[in-house]
């Protein structure tokens, strides 16, 4: 289990189901270091220089919540999100925006920045002022690039980064669990969870031992966008929800996929 936030609640819902867990968070969350374009991105926002903001993670609105409320401009955050139109990539977006009292004014068809790219080609978003929450380790040049070719005018935010949680040692022992044959599943919850065990495999010398593990260990996403990930890393998805996209439906899915309950 490389999950990092909510590592405990996610254990402790398959141990209930009489799984046994191996616990190796990879990764954690953290504020920008410099947060003086977020906060200029925020006056923005608030200010309502946008028409449309889309939101591609749940933590990314969480963090911008945040950084507004330490500075005293919460309410007048949420305001302007009342008065623009959100679009969201998938469901934690959507809970977020929930939380504030919020719904979002477009979904995407599909969970993945290709799915919203797909939904927002059906609208009129030439001179549309557009705010883009991106998320760290990509810049999503292809959804910036599509609005710039709609003639929209995207202005993007990375409200928060990833640093590594795990010790090099304890991600390392996991490889060789895995290329044993002693774990039967790996459930993944994030991209950079995927490409956290290439880095400790390529540093360690372990690229063949991970490329047996995954061929012999049930991959588990909890979606498309970390299924992607995966198979980009040279593994096949053998688990993944039907629909919703989040850790309950996840262990739903393992279980049934065990033939568990």
């Amino acid at each position: 289990m490389p999950e990092s936030r909510e590592l405990d609640l996610f254990a402790r819902m398959l141990e209930a189901q009489g799984a046994v867990t191996l616990r190796c968070p990879m990764v954690t969350i953290l504020d920008v270091e410099d947060p003086a374009p977020v906060e200029a991105w925020l006056d923005r926002l608030i200010d309502f220089a946008f028409d449309d903001l889309i939101l591609l993670t749940g933590e990314g609105l969480r963090r911008l919540v945040a950084a507004a409320s330490r500075r005293g401009r919460e309410s007048q955050m949420i305001e302007a999100l009342r008065r623009l139109r959100t679009i969201t990539r998938g469901p934690k977006p959507v809970r977020a925006l929930r939380d504030l009292g919020l719904v979002p004014g477009l979904t995407a068809s599909r969970p993945t920045t290709e799915g919203v790219i797909e939904t927002l080609s059906r609208e009129r978003l030439a001179g549309r002022r557009i705010g883009v929450q991106l998320y760290p380790g990509t810049r999503n040049n292809a959804l910036v690039d599509f609005l710039r070719q709609a003639g929209a005018k995207p202005d993007p935010v990375v409200p928060y980064r990833y640093a590594s949680d795990a010790e090099t040692a304890r991600v390392e022992e996991t490889i060789r669990e895995m290329a044993a044959g002693r774990v039967d599943a790996v459930a993944f919850t994030s991209s950079p969870q995927v490409e956290r065990l290439q880095e400790v495999a390529r540093a360690r010398g372990l690229e063949e031992e991970l490329a047996k593990g995954l061929a012999q260990t049930r991959l588990a996403a909890v979606g498309p966008v970390v299924a992607q990930a995966i198979e980009a890393m040279g593994g096949k998805v053998a688990i993944i929800p039907d629909t919703t996209f989040h850790m309950k439906p996840l262990v739903s899915a393992i279980c049934a996929a065990f033939e568990i309950g």
